[in-house]
């Protein structure tokens, strides 16, 4: 793992939250996506290196509905950039972390992605995640 990529945060409404964040970091989001697969829409801001990912859902039974459903609103995962994902899942796993996917998958901008499960990181969620390939 090379660096905290990103922190996702849960959010009820981006528009609000876009608006909100906008004035925590005194800047505006550079980009908003959809990832359907997920059920999300999510916006990024960039902070020196990192990013902060804000989540809405864009249906009840997505993991960011349920997810604010018992939670509430607030930090979501930690993603990190890795060099080579199949890589880092083979070796994750092969040390006793549950994957939560077997095979990278497409995620937001530009990534490959995949979870391990919060059971086996003491209750993190962790995203590894690699630019998509050219």
């Amino acid at each position: 793992m090379k660096k905290i990529e990103h922190i996702g945060i849960a959010v009820k409404s981006l528009e609000t939250s876009n608006e909100l964040f906008a004035k925590l970091f005194g800047k505006e989001h550079y980009k908003i996506e959809s990832v359907e697969r997920e059920g999300v829409k999510t916006a990024f801001f960039m902070m020196g290196e990192t990013k902060i990912e804000l989540l809405e859902s864009s249906n009840e039974n997505s993991a960011i509905a349920k997810f604010i459903e018992k939670r509430g609103e607030g930090v979501h995962h930690i993603a990190y950039a890795v060099d080579d994902i199949l890589a880092e899942m083979h070796r994750l796993e092969s040390l006793g972390f549950q994957l939560l996917n077997k095979e990278p998958l497409p995620g937001a901008d530009n990534k490959l992605i995949c979870f391990l499960h919060p059971k086996t990181t003491n209750g993190v969620l962790v995203e590894l995640c690699m630019d998509k390939p050219i």
